[in-house]
């Protein structure tokens, strides 16, 4: 089976231009595709996790990805999925997750000598003048049209500035410098930038040809991506530090049972014949089928010593009361009269993100503290038994230990 046809049996291709010309183009080798990482934070998110694997498939094809970086476009913000407008970044802050995202993508493509690139949209976006864009690309641009797409529409009832609002033009600008720069040929997005992506592509036949090589893929990306990067605390991070490998295991490992062979599917680099097996599986297969699925990927993302010891840590937790559960550290001064209490714990160790979100996983009954339920919102734990640890579970799928240490 060649490249393309995988993409399609694993359900990443939602919508193209040029199908055919994709496909040969594709099958063959011949692709330098680009796909976009607008620097939000300092890390990268299971919900780019898709879009790696995908630059990770063509590349091992022998295609050559384009990790654009949006060093300019993070300047002003992708409307995209948004009911209100990105907080501005600094310049000092954009060029620090700009170099975070780099460190990470190098698990997943080689930007070896003639390999991958990876590139910084602020190399030309930085350095246009406004007047000069208004003329060479804004006239190409119809003001009605860009109302009707999806990006802007959910928008325009809250308000949308006029920041946000030339973010397409300033996409559909990158896809023209990588084509010029490059011989980028091809763009990779999730659903909700196919507006995006069809202006850029507009944009190079009007400037350059209008028969120009340049053609456009969406994938099932942001819709599934955005929805696996939700979680009760948050998203989930590829940086350890943020996300430690046994909570992005057990993140993976509790996906509902409907997900699961579907996520098998688009993200784990398994042959496509052993997941056509499981497609049967059910019942305790389903749990079978969630380790593979959480093993496969915190192996992709921390390697494979990580991942052997997340899955023997969350088999331990089940097995023999939590002894390999990952720990929570609290300190002397967290303390309030020689003790603290389930709410405090619940944010310390990170299974809360507040104490009203703690007071209501404890109300609905959702905490227990070394096996026993906990329902009163004021139980307190002394510094001996915390001394000692203390299993603390939220729900079925959140685990600490939490350890008081010595200052």
């Amino acid at each position: 089976m060649q490249i393309y046809e995988e993409l399609t049996a694993r359900g990443l291709i939602a919508q193209t231009t040029n199908e055919e010309e994709i496909r040969e183009l594709v099958n063959n080798g011949k692709a330098v595709f680009y796909i976009g990482f607008d620097p939000t934070a300092d890390s990268l998110h299971v919900g780019h996790f898709m879009a790696l694997c995908l630059m990770k498939r063509l590349q091992m094809a022998g295609n050559r990805p384009i990790a654009l970086i949006g060093g300019g476009t993070g300047y002003v913000g992708d409307p995209s999925g948004r009911t209100d407008m990105r907080s501005m970044m600094t310049p000092e802050t954009i060029e620090h997750n700009c170099a975070c995202f780099k460190k990470q993508m190098e698990r997943f493509i080689d930007f070896g000598e003639g390999k991958a690139l990876m590139v910084n949209n602020a190399d030309w976006l930085l350095k246009l003048n406004y007047v000069e864009l208004l003329r060479e690309v804004g006239a190409h641009f119809s003001v009605n049209n860009m109302l009707r797409a999806e990006c802007y529409k959910q928008r325009m009832e809250k308000g949308l500035s006029f920041l946000e609002f030339n973010y397409m033009i300033m996409q559909s600008y990158d896809f023209l410098e990588l084509y010029r720069r490059y011989g980028c040929n091809l763009q990779f997005g999730g659903d909700d930038q196919w507006s995006n992506m069809l202006g850029g592509r507009e944009l190079i036949r009007r400037k350059l040809d209008k028969e120009a090589n340049a053609m456009t893929i969406t994938l099932l990306l942001n819709s599934e991506g955005k929805k696996m990067g939700k979680t009760v605390g948050g998203a989930v991070w590829l940086d350890p530090e943020k996300t430690s490998p046994f909570d992005f295991y057990q993140y993976w490992r509790n996906v509902p049972d409907a997900d699961v062979l579907k996520c098998i599917r688009m993200l784990t680099f398994l042959p496509l014949e052993q997941i056509d097996e499981m497609d049967t599986w059910e019942g305790s297969q389903l749990n079978t089928a969630k380790e593979i699925l959480a093993y496969e990927l915190t192996k992709l993302v921390h390697g494979e010593e990580e991942a052997e010891k997340a899955q023997a840590a969350a088999r331990n937790l089940f097995s023999a009361g939590g002894d390999a559960a990952p720990e929570a550290a609290v300190a002397a001064a967290d303390l309030t009269d020689g003790g603290m209490d389930i709410l405090s714990i619940l944010v310390k160790a990170g299974l809360t993100p507040s104490r009203s979100e703690a007071r209501r996983a404890v109300e609905q009954g959702g905490v227990s503290a070394d096996g026993e339920k906990i329902t009163d919102i004021k139980r307190v734990f002394s510094a001996q038994a915390l001394q000692k640890g203390v299993l603390v579970r939220r729900g079925k799928k959140s685990y600490k230990k939490v350890v008081l240490r010595e200052d």
